[in-house]
This record gives C-alpha cells, structure tokens and sequence, in this order.
C-alpha cells in the first residue's frame, strides 16, 4: 500500500513539475535585449514571468516601481503566435492607461524613468487569428515571456560643486 501511495506522490509530482516548466524561463532565454558590447547595465527585475497563452487569451501582472530608477519591459512570444503581441500598462490606483504598445507599432521593447514609487498593472494579450508561420492554421498555445529590467537613473545636469 506503502508503494502505491510513494509512487502515485511521484507520479503527480513529476506531472506538476512538467507543467510548471513548459514555459518557465521563457523569458530569460528569449526576450533579452543583445547589447554591442555583450555587457548590459540592466539588471535582471524578479517580477519578471513567462506563461503558456491560448490565442485570444488576456494576463494581467502587478509590478511595483521605485523611483528613481530606470524600467526596460521586453514582451515576446514562440514565433507560431506571430509577431502582433500587444501589452499596456496602468496606473494600478487609478487605473491610467499609461502605455499602449499598439500605438507604437507593436514594439515589445519598452523603456522609461520612474518619478515615483508605485504599482503598475501590465496587461499582456494574444490577439486571436492565423499565423504565418504555420501556414494560416491557429496554434493552440504558445509560450509568451514578460521580462522586466531595471538600473539606478543616470545622473543628469551639472553635478554639485
């Protein structure tokens, strides 16, 4: 009896782990942003997340941000979703819509200075459709990666004296 119960623990085990990983770094191994010299200033934020999205699918992730630091949010997805991934990000207080890659081309790359410290929401979605990259046939579900970097603002102006 011993043995069953052992051996069922490790079979649900194993099952959950394999689930847990389809997509888990996802988004350390594909949405980093190649720099000239191989050496980036931008530190690895652990708000970071990747997930497994059907097509049509909506994810919503609260962040904070602290002020005076500098933001870099890369969004990308398994190319059988395309290339039409579409993000925003709000005011987690008042519910602002402060940026909406869809006005700016879809660009996954998104990088801003904090002036205050508060909370985002990011709203990351997976517009329904065909893809291109499998003959016009949708995909099921693909792994989409948010990740999110952070430094220390640059000083600007004159310093003190």
């Amino acid at each position: 009896m011993k043995k069953i119960f052992l051996s069922l623990f490790i079979l649900s085990s194993a099952m959950l782990f394999s689930q847990a990983s389809v997509c888990g770094q996802f988004h350390r191994k594909y949405c980093g942003v190649e720099t000239k010299h191989g050496k980036s200033d931008w530190l690895y934020n652990a708000q970071s997340k990747s997930g497994l999205f059907n097509m049509g699918s909506t994810s919503k992730i609260r962040c904070v941000i602290y002020k005076g630091m500098d933001y870099r949010i890369n969004v990308c997805c398994e190319s059988a979703l395309g290339e039409k991934l579409n993000y925003k990000i709000f005011d987690a207080r008042t519910s602002e819509l402060l940026y909406d890659n869809a006005t700016a081309q879809n660009a996954s790359l998104f990088e801003f200075q904090s002036t205050a410290s508060r909370q985002l929401i990011i709203e990351v979605s997976v517009p329904n459709g065909a893809t291109s990259a499998d003959k016009h046939k949708p995909m099921e579900a693909a792994c989409v990666g948010l990740l999110i970097e952070h430094k220390v603002t640059d000083r600007q102006g004159f310093s003190q004296y």
